[in-house]
């Protein structure tokens, strides 16, 4: 059993950057590849990046390449999602989940977080 936590959500102004982290507080990330995935008001859940359990691998939604990077310290049990040139569109609720198959694919985790807020408005 993972239980995760989000941390680092808030207000910014487009162009800003934010840095989530995905926290493992009960039981550890080993093992788990690790996905964060956004939800806009009256919009459906959507992929933005994964981290494999190594750290290796790394895939990420094209909404987001070039702007976001996801990344581990498998020895502080943490994930986090750099989000840098932040746009209104990216304001959404962002959940991390862990499971064992690599995958873009909602029912491929097994864990949820219960997500942080990022708002991006002038």
């Amino acid at each position: 059993q993972v239980s995760l936590e989000e941390s680092g959500g808030g207000l910014v102004r487009p162009g800003d950057s934010l840095r989530l982290s995905c926290a493992a507080s009960k039981g550890t990330f080993s093992g788990y590849n690790v996905g964060w995935f956004r939800q806009a008001p009256g919009k459906e859940q959507e992929f933005v990046a994964l981290i494999s359990w190594s750290g290796a691998s790394t895939t990420y939604a094209d909404s987001v390449k070039g702007r976001f990077t996801i990344s581990r310290d498998n020895a502080k049990n943490t994930v986090a999602l750099q989000m840098d040139s932040l746009k209104p569109e990216d304001t959404a609720d962002y959940s991390c989940a862990a499971g064992q198959v690599y995958g873009r694919r909602r029912d491929t985790y097994q864990y949820w977080g219960q997500g942080t807020q990022v708002t991006v408005s002038s």
